[in-house]
């Protein structure tokens, strides 16, 4: 497999590092070296720099992939995944000065034991994690969990259920997104310490006639309306499609995202460095799902809209992330104009 070059339409964040060969490497990086690229191997030293003892826990997994099969190599800013021909199956990130973090995907798998909530770990992609002090912890528990994630990354995906015809149109829904407490234009919630700057927040979503930055990495997504992280205030409002099925209400629309059971309004995060772009970070989802329907039966009134008020900066001072509960976030109804 080829090495694959660094263009200038890649993440910023992320550099391939090449596949993972079982070529014999040097002693001070047995396994590995020659396919890391220069500029993997700048990221990742920047990741280890401070916490050397830490560096041999990568080294060690990195030694033991490729027994499984074809893995590439990413190195983003404050991680290393790890990738199958299909998708990213684990990450290895040094979250603190003690701890390095294996982020596994492991479909339908509860922590417990040794393995933990990922939380953010590689923006999301993983479900769970465990935490290692040192290369002796890289033990045949650990390669095994690895190994069954790298196997589920390579089965072929299930069978695509036969769509669903769409349930019946009960009408269009107005939401007003009435934003308010936002964090600032800089922010580090991230465990390395990274500094965020120019930091805003957008509505995401598909409407070109509305003004938008583009978000690198999230194809046919943009960064609707974008508003600075130190405006008083944040308002979007947008049009629900609503429909009627046999197991309740869904929504849909180009402001509307997830699966069935988590459909949400979703808000991105990012750094805006003034070349047209956000570099998403961190995202927040209203969920409609969660909203009774009563409510919304109401806000379908003619004259009346659905009003969901949100504090968009959490406990730690950080832009609000991931699903938004009560009493951040309150679903209302009241009068339009």
């Amino acid at each position: 497999m080829a090495e694959r070059r660094r263009t200038s339409t890649d993440n910023p964040e992320r550099v391939a590092a090449g596949p993972v060969t079982s070529r014999e490497g040097t002693p001070e990086r047995p396994g590995h070296p020659d396919v890391i690229t220069p500029d993997a191997a700048r990221l990742i030293d920047e990741q280890y720099a401070g916490r050397p003892r830490l560096r041999p826990v990568l080294d060690a997994v990195l030694t033991a992939v490729p027994a499984f099969g074809p893995v590439a190599v990413q190195a983003r800013k404050t991680c290393v995944s790890l990738v199958s021909p299909r998708r990213t199956f684990a990450a290895v990130q040094a979250t603190t000065r003690s701890r390095v973090d294996l982020g596994l995907r492991l479909d339908g798998v509860q922590h417990a034991g040794r393995l933990l909530a990922a939380g953010n770990l590689n923006a999301g992609s993983m479900n769970l994690r465990i935490a290692l002090a040192g290369p002796g912890e890289v033990d045949a528990e650990v390669l095994g969990w690895l190994r069954r994630a790298y196997d589920e990354s390579v089965a072929p995906p299930a069978p695509r259920r036969p769509a669903r015809r769409p349930a019946p149109v009960l009408g269009t829904l107005t939401v007003l997104v009435d934003g308010f407490d936002l964090p600032g234009l800089t922010c580090h919630p991230a465990p390395d310490g990274t500094v965020h700057q120019n930091v805003h927040v957008a509505l995401s979503g598909h409407d070109a006639g509305r003004p938008y930055l583009g978000m690198p990495g999230r194809a046919g997504t943009r960064a609707l309306e974008p508003v600075p992280g130190d405006a008083p205030s944040a308002r979007w409002e947008l049009p629900v499609t609503v429909r009627r099925g046999g197991d309740g209400l869904d929504f849909g629309g180009p402001f509307v995202r997830g699966v069935r059971d988590d459909r949400h309004i979703g808000l991105a995060w990012g750094d805006v460095p003034g070349d047209g772009t956000l570099r998403l970070f961190r995202g927040a989802k209203l969920r409609l799902v969660d909203v009774e329907p009563g409510l919304v039966g109401a806000a379908m009134r003619p004259g009346h809209r659905l009003v969901a008020r949100v504090r968009l900066t959490d406990a730690k001072g950080n832009p609000v992330c991931a699903r938004v509960h009560p009493p951040a976030l309150t679903w209302s109804v009241e009068k339009c104009g």
